[in-house]
């Protein structure tokens, strides 16, 4: 499956031999989980300082001189390049995105979509609502705001229903988790698929097909396990919080216009997969017009334009209102913005040493199928570095000269091999292990047997299903 990488590739030629590049890689990579875990050096800090020692260790000048070659690359102008155009791209997503999810939780749309799901199920039925809630929620959601806002709805379907807090927790966490890891416009898929050159309609056509099945076995399908290997009480500390969200007679947006607007850029960008395939006339009006709305930028800022209509009007939202709720959205994604920005430019070094292109070349000479190959990268950076956008960075970026010479499809199925590799086994240097932990009164051991496992099971059988995926087609 793996092509050996010929010399018409597009990525960069190494600048140094193989060994100085694995050395360059592997240190940069121990460097960020060092500076990140043990000396608790900021991501965004950590990811430049990795992104640096890469290019001085193989012998990228740091900057332009007379004696530079004149298409030779400069370890500034490397870092430099990766973060702006980092930032150009995914940065508008993540800022349209938080505004986006600010209007759904302020409107009411959230406990509108969570209450009108919930009332029809049944208790047998309910934990395959609530992991149907998860995946809707996270659909647009950024994950640690989802978590969030998915909290009090939990224990209060919990307590309501009187059944275990885990059965309702876990089948909850794992639609969440797989929208997170596995659907743009996720950033982590996005960076994915901006990194990898993969085609957006056709990662998101096939993230959707892989979240349905690993969310099954991941959410509703273990949640009856872990309930029996952690048994704990419903916390009352949302009592207040949920009982006013949901029981609240106030102008919400209804069912059926908020779970439209949530699927309205998805919509859009699959739309234009399908006019991609349907139309092959690259010049036709109607395939340039959805080539325009189906974009990622365009989908969410039209879904963005929607939200304050459907969402701010339609709960009897007034314009400064609207207003206020996108500017106190944009405080919290400014560490994330920069995190992922630092992060293009750490790819950007990989990407202009040649690392990438030596890779390839160590992977085709191996024989190891891309797909493997992406999983196995991805779940090792997430379970020493904790975080999943470190982990589908780094990953992707060293992927970059695997899938060169990849077909659309494989290419799309090695995007959501390193979303799924950045899911597995989250522990205690992950911020959503801790979040779990607190706001459900676990202990570590109860956190791990649950959540982490949850995590590991979804990541999993992502991959299986990926692989078989792969195998068909």
């Amino acid at each position: 499956m793996a092509r050996a990488l010929a010399a018409e590739s597009t990525l960069p030629a190494p600048i140094a031999s193989d060994a100085v590049l694995a050395v360059s890689a592997v240190a940069g990579i121990v460097v960020i989980v060092v500076l990140i875990l043990w000396l608790k050096v900021h991501p965004f800090i950590s990811l430049l300082l990795g992104a640096a020692l890469v290019g001085l260790i193989a012998g990228m000048p740091l900057v332009k001189t007379d004696a530079t070659p004149e298409n030779g690359k400069v370890l500034l102008d490397s870092i430099s390049k990766g973060f702006g155009d980092t930032m150009a791209s995914v940065g508008i997503l993540v800022a349209l995105g938080a505004i986006f999810a600010k209007l759904l939780a302020d409107s009411g749309g959230a406990d509108r979509l969570v209450a009108t799901i919930v009332d029809r199920a049944s208790r047998r039925t309910l934990p395959w609502a609530m992991a149907l809630v998860g995946a809707v929620i996270g659909l647009p959601m950024f994950f640690e705001i989802g978590l969030v806002l998915l909290m009090p709805v939990i224990c209060l379907v919990a307590k309501r229903a009187q059944m275990s807090l885990i059965s309702i927790a876990i089948p909850t966490l794992a639609g969440l988790s797989a929208m997170h890891g596995l659907v743009p416009p996720h950033p982590g898929p996005l960076l994915a698929v901006d990194y990898l050159k993969a085609d957006l309609g056709t990662t998101l056509m096939f993230g959707v097909i892989v979240a349905i099945p690993t969310t099954i076995l991941a959410g509703p399908l273990f949640g009856r396990v872990a309930a029996r290997w952690v048994d704990v009480p419903t916390p009352d500390r949302f009592d207040r919080r949920a009982d006013d969200a949901t029981g609240s007679t106030d102008k919400r947006p209804g069912f059926a216009v908020t779970l439209a607007t949530v699927l309205l850029p998805i919509v859009l960008m699959m739309a234009k997969a399908i006019v991609d395939v349907a139309i092959a006339d690259d010049t036709s009006p109607v395939r340039e017009t959805f080539d325009v709305i189906g974009s990622p930028i365009v989908a969410l800022l039209i879904a963005t334009l929607v939200a304050m209509f459907t969402f701010g009007v339609g709960s009897g939202m007034n314009a400064k209102q609207i207003s206020t709720a996108a500017e106190q959205s944009l405080p919290g994604i400014a560490g994330i913005v920069l995190i992922v920005a630092a992060g293009g430019a750490f790819k950007q070094v990989l990407v202009d040493t040649g690392i990438g292109t030596m890779l390839g070349e160590v992977a085709a000479k191996g024989s190891i199928p891309p797909v493997l190959l992406a999983w196995v990268l991805a779940m090792l950076i997430r379970v020493a570095a904790g975080s999943a956008t470190i982990a589908t960075i780094t990953a992707s970026t060293l992927m970059t000269g695997v899938v060169a010479d990849l077909g659309t499809t494989e290419t799309a199925l090695v995007v959501l091999a390193v979303g799924a590799g950045s899911l597995f086994f989250s522990h205690v240097n992950d911020a959503g292990f801790w979040l779990v932990k607190e706001f459900f009164g676990l202990s570590v051991p109860q956190t791990i047997k649950s959540w982490s496992l949850m995590e590991t099971v979804l990541s999993v059988g992502a991959l299986v299903v990926i692989l078989l995926i792969d195998l068909v087609v």
